[in-house]
């Protein structure tokens, strides 16, 4: 016995003891329809293209793009976020292909669709950056800058054919102001009330995105510090949340995610639509090249990482990892 007075009264460890105990009590849990998995759809190739920085991550056919939608339908993941990857001589400075009816993105719209229609949800990116021969997110002016307004035109063109082609929600990721607006104007206009707009809110530049400047073959110079958030800043993001909430976002992102935990939490707390998080290339990349060194616990870290994205306040996150994780859980309650 010690005397400690009324301290064995108070034992936190007691609802530790035990795995047990632990998950009964645990405050944040993940489940599969938590997650929501970017895939890359790459034109012209016959066998899907390993992308060196994230191991385990492709470029896949329209094949195999059909293939990895049933899976995560199957992982019970709820959602797809689709990335087209154009052949290079398709690239321009407008990114034309990006409103082909026929580009590929559209093209990969209708094969998922198709192949598991409104089962899992269909996301489409919404933005210039793989399709323009320049890299950047918009139409540049004479001087190199990118050009906001009439960057909102190309937008809006682009919404509407990801809409004609089947997709459940747009993500306009560019960050040009307006462009949530701009983008549910021009899907109205065509009758597409019901398509969601997930909205790039508080999207950072971020040394965190190399490879998936790698996945999407990327033709960028520079950089996009002129459109994609300062990492300093946190009213900033407020104020963009503002704009795409009056503009009409049905959904509000935070990206990337384990950086940015703060700026996810004040948004989940200031807001009454679904909030996600996006865990990008550069997070995964870290904890693969890690666990391959044998430094870390790659299923376990990957675990942690995500119970801390939920825990901060996402509903929803996109990760690389969203159908092999959806599996364990799923074979964990079986």
């Amino acid at each position: 016995m010690n005397s400690y007075g009324s301290f064995p009264g108070a034992r936190p460890r007691r609802l530790r003891t035990t795995p047990a105990m632990r998950r009964m009590v645990a405050e944040t849990r993940l489940d599969p329809a938590d997650l929501i998995l970017p895939a890359f759809v790459r034109e012209g190739v016959t066998e899907p293209v390993p992308i060196g920085a994230m191991p385990g991550v492709v470029q896949h056919t329209r094949d195999t793009l059909r293939k990895a939608a049933v899976e995560a339908l199957e992982a019970g993941v709820s959602g797809i976020m689709l990335f087209g990857v154009p052949e290079d001589a398709k690239k321009d400075a407008l990114g034309t292909a990006g409103t082909d009816p026929d580009g590929i993105l559209q093209v990969a719209i209708r094969d998922v669709r198709s192949e598991v229609g409104d089962e899992l949800v269909i996301m489409s990116d919404l933005c210039l950056d793989e399709y323009t021969d320049h890299g950047h997110c918009g139409v540049l002016t004479e001087d190199g800058r990118v050009d906001n307004d009439a960057t909102l035109e190309r937008y809006a063109e682009m919404a509407q054919v990801q809409a004609d082609a089947g997709v459940h929600v747009v993500g306009p990721s560019g960050m040009m102001d307006g462009q949530v607006g701009v983008v549910r104007d021009a899907l109205d206009t065509i009758g597409k009330e019901d398509v969601s707009i997930l909205a790039y809110t508080a999207k950072y530049s971020s040394a965190f995105y190399g490879p998936f400047r790698e996945a999407v073959g990327s033709s960028l110079t520079g950089d996009r510090k002129t459109y994609q958030q300062d990492p300093a800043n946190l009213r900033e993001s407020m104020r963009e949340l503002a704009l795409d909430l009056e503009e009409g976002a049905d959904m509000v992102m935070v990206k990337p995610a384990g950086p940015y935990l703060d700026v996810l939490a004040k948004v989940a707390e200031s807001v009454d639509v679904p909030v996600v998080a996006y865990q990008i290339s550069g997070e995964y990349a870290m904890v693969e090249a890690a666990a391959e060194k044998g430094w870390i616990d790659r299923d376990k870290a990957i675990l942690e990482t995500l119970t801390g994205i939920r825990r901060a306040g996402a509903q929803m996150i996109l990760t690389y990892w969203a159908t092999e994780v959806a599996r364990k859980l799923g074979a964990g309650r079986g």
